[in-house]
């Protein structure tokens, strides 16, 4: 599959040539493993931002998935917003991610 154009951190450069399958092939070619539980939350934070127009801090997605901010971390292994937002085809995250 031939993957749109992405910056040097990866992400899309232009958003709207997201779809789940370029999500997903993104994450492939970075050599990123995807399972339910981590394509859930890419989901949930493209509603958010469809709903705020925002992406939102780990804190605040965290409540917004109702879940506890440790267990998102644990599922993610590292700062969770950046692989969830440059998978779910969002803008890059601001601030402390």
């Amino acid at each position: 599959m031939n993957l749109p154009e992405r910056d040097g951190d990866g992400y899309l450069t232009d958003m709207s040539a997201w779809t789940e399958e370029i999500g997903r092939a993104m994450a492939a070619a970075d050599g990123y493993e995807l399972d339910d539980a981590k394509w859930a939350q890419i989901l949930k934070a493209r509603e958010y931002y469809e709903e705020f127009s925002s992406v939102p801090p780990i804190r605040k997605f965290a409540k917004y998935l109702g879940e506890d901010q440790g267990v998102v971390f644990k599922l993610w292994m590292t700062g969770p917003m950046k692989p969830i937002t440059k998978y779910g085809g969002l803008p890059k995250p601001t601030g402390c991610v």
